[in-house]
């Protein structure tokens, strides 16, 4: 059945913002927003593209607040802004395994399981090069970042192989994607980032 939401994009930000004041949280939730709606056309959910995005921009609505109960608190939050049951849990299986035990089913929670991590992980490659953009990262280079296991050690590894496994991908499919995703929001997001 096709995903959909009646949360606006306003209402989905003014909810992430009440809920985090780091622009660094801000931004990450805005490059998953960003992805999710770039893999949403691009994988033929157009039409879910609104949900897809939704459900990127607030997956880590909970994180900065309430870490030590990140997925669990989630729900109360969304509620908040009449999030459905459906939103509710594609957001909470991105953290499957490691602090919420509903696994991705769908396509989209699947997408989102993989790509959150690894936009973390290009994010830290683009601020190392000297243009700051992801418009001239190569999988090649990313993908000597993601050996080398001090880079971004945050990144879970483990994760981004799983995810791209859960798709049925391979890794430099996952990472090829993810960066030309990243390549098709950069600007706009500086432009967002410039009145938080």
């Amino acid at each position: 059945s096709m995903k959909t939401t009646a949360v606006t994009r306003e209402a989905a930000l003014g909810l992430l913002k009440k809920y985090n004041q780091e622009p660094f949280h801000i931004l990450h939730g805005l490059t998953v927003e960003s992805v999710m709606g770039w893999y949403a056309r691009e994988l033929g959910y157009g039409e879910e593209e609104h949900f897809w995005r939704i459900a990127g921009l607030l997956h880590d609505v909970d994180f900065e607040k309430f870490p030590e109960e990140h997925c669990k608190k989630a729900p109360e939050l969304l509620k908040e802004i009449g999030a459905e049951d459906d939103l509710i849990r594609a957001i909470c299986s991105h953290g499957y395994g490691i602090c919420s035990d509903i696994k991705p089913e769908h396509e989209m929670e699947k997408v989102m399981f993989a790509a959150d991590e690894l936009t973390g992980l290009i994010g830290a490659a683009v601020k190392m090069r000297p243009s700051k953009s992801a418009s001239d990262l190569e999988v090649s280079s990313l993908k000597k970042k993601f050996k080398d296991k001090r880079f971004a050690a945050g990144c879970s590894r483990d994760v981004i192989k799983e995810g791209a496994e859960q798709l049925g991908w391979t890794l430099e499919e996952l990472m090829e994607k993810t960066i030309l995703a990243m390549r098709s929001c950069e600007k706009q997001i500086e432009e967002e980032m410039e009145t938080v």
